[in-house]
């Protein structure tokens, strides 16, 4: 059985540390075929993540070609696309990473099934969370709905530390064949955005662990309070890696509790933002519903506005509202945009323009390179007032009070807004380079008008939530 293959069914791993199914695949002393299918789920990504795995894609074939190692490229269902791969190559076993959506769950255990029914090895493991969803939970073994009590739970047992690379990747007999992955196209839907955004992309583990490293030297010292600044190089960067999985959160964990153990105590503030993380996809995996249906009972007769002109205006980057309309042009310049800014730009949208939440969610899932399903559908939730947020009241952030706060300089706002500059930033114009030309968007047109009084959004939201309350929602 050592001698039969085992093929590792790569989807958003792309790295050689810390990925557990890699790991035991090497142990076991077979051949080792990585594979990674185009299926359906990958040609329905948005456009920036899509670009964004092609480019982690890329830099993961290349480290496996420096290991001996080959990453075998091919398209179709993956059950058949395994099927042939397996008769081909007289594979004995599948390896791949748990998957934790609803959907994913259960292709994974209809392959799992089918494969064990022909006689071939199926296993999947852990390597993308801190720990299971399932493994934090009440003292009643339900799931967590809170933040807090779950942070508190996570911090208690401590998480295990990350693997090695294997030492070595034994090579099949023979290669099977592989496309090309240049024949995907994986940026086309970028159209000319592709160049802008590749300016600002770290592709690669190597690249990631350099960066988690200078991180853990430095901006997490500040990191307590700078984190809210947009404009101050104050966070890790390191959500656009995790989400392709060039690094693990395990890494990232253990980094910074060796950061805090040598005395930069902001570290613990840093290890409470990655378990949101983990905090997201335990709720994605115990209410699926919240990927497309308000996590709150009784949201479902809340006034949403669905798409219109109005929307198109904030995707836009045009909304009159300066913070709101940096945050937007940052994402479509970076394929990032900042915490704080994505809080402001989530609540304009669902608040002062009382539009559903999902309008927003699909688009960030158009525009963000570090896109990851279960955050995306937790954090518009948590901004729209339908999710887990335990603030006792209607929270709407005002862009102008945030900007005072958090942008005082007004930094931020001269980086990504070009109107009205004499000599705007290379940041700001990129916008206008970045954007579609049908769009007929000009650095040198005058700032667009708001799109609403925001004392007169506010009002109208909270009018709304007052009509819901009342309403028993």
């Amino acid at each position: 059985m050592a001698e039969k293959p085992i093929i590792l069914l790569i989807r958003r791993e792309m790295r050689l540390h810390d990925h557990p199914a890699l790991f035991e695949a090497a142990r076991s002393g077979a051949p080792v075929i990585p594979l990674l299918i185009r299926d359906d789920d990958l040609e329905g990504l948005g456009a920036a993540p899509k670009w964004r795995l092609g480019q982690a894609i890329e830099a993961f074939s290349a480290r496996l070609a420096a290991q001996g190692a080959r990453l075998i490229l091919r398209s179709g269902a993956p059950e058949a696309v395994l099927r042939a791969l397996i008769a081909e190559a007289g594979a004995g076993a599948v390896y791949w990473t748990r998957r934790y959506h609803l959907a994913g769950r259960e292709a994974d255990a209809a392959l799992k099934a089918a494969l064990r029914a022909d006689g071939v090895g199926a296993e999947s493991f852990a390597g993308s969370l801190l720990h299971e969803p399932w493994q934090i939970a009440t003292q009643e073994g339900g799931p967590y709905r809170v933040f807090t009590p779950f942070w508190k739970a996570l911090r208690g047992i401590g998480v295990a530390p990350p693997l090695p690379a294997p030492q070595e990747l034994r090579a099949p007999i023979h290669w099977p064949d592989s496309e090309n992955l240049a024949d995907w196209a994986m940026g086309a839907a970028m159209n000319r955005g592709a160049a802008v955004v590749a300016r600002h992309a770290r592709v690669g583990e190597e690249t990631a662990l350099a960066q988690l490293a200078e991180f853990c030297d430095g901006p997490i010292e500040g990191y307590a309070t700078g984190r809210d600044f947009p404009a101050r190089l104050a966070t890790s960067g390191l959500s656009e890696p995790l989400s392709v999985g060039e690094i693990s959160p395990r890494q990232i964990w253990h980094a910074g509790l060796r950061a805090r153990d040598e005395g930069r105590p902001d570290a613990e503030d840093f290890l409470r933002e990655l378990a949101w993380r983990d905090f997201a996809w335990h709720l994605l995996y115990h209410f699926p519903q919240m990927e497309h249906a308000n996590w709150r009972p009784g949201w479902e007769g809340f006034p949403w506005r669905g798409d219109s002109p109005v929307v198109e205006r904030w995707r836009r980057g045009q909304t009159g509202e300066p913070f709101v309309d940096a945050a937007m042009r940052e994402m479509f310049v970076t394929g990032r945009m900042h915490n704080r800014a994505r809080m402001i730009a989530a609540s304009y949208l669902t608040k002062h323009l009382l539009t559903d939440w999902r309008v927003g969610q699909a688009w960030f899932a158009e525009c963000l390179t570090d896109w990851d399903r279960a955050s995306n559908a937790m954090g518009w939730q948590w901004v729209a007032g339908c999710g887990p947020d335990a603030a006792p009241y209607f929270r709407i952030f005002n862009p102008v009070t945030q900007a005072k706060k958090f942008d005082p300089e007004g930094a931020y706002l001269r980086a990504w807004i070009a109107e009205g500059q004499r000599h705007p930033p290379d940041t700001a114009l990129a916008f206008f380079e970045a954007a579609p030309r049908s769009w007929g968007l000009s650095p040198g047109a005058p700032p667009p008008r708001p799109l609403v009084d925001l004392a007169e959004g506010r009002t109208r939201a909270l009018a709304a939530y007052e009509t819901l309350r009342r309403a028993g929602g």
